[in-house]
């Protein structure tokens, strides 16, 4: 009896940082251009998100 594990899981349509937080600013770009601008050596998941419901 070889073991084969169950089926795995069907990802489903992507959804975007904003359209999960509800907001209409693109929180992706947002934490892009945190990234890219020399403003902290890290910048993490929530900064981009409240940057763009502020």
């Amino acid at each position: 009896m070889s073991g084969r594990g169950k089926g795995g899981k069907v990802k489903g349509k992507s959804k975007t940082r904003s359209s999960r937080a509800g907001l209409q600013f693109p929180v992706g770009r947002i934490h892009r251009l945190l990234r890219k601008g020399n403003y902290a050596e890290r910048v993490g998941a929530g900064a981009p998100v409240y940057l763009a419901a502020v």
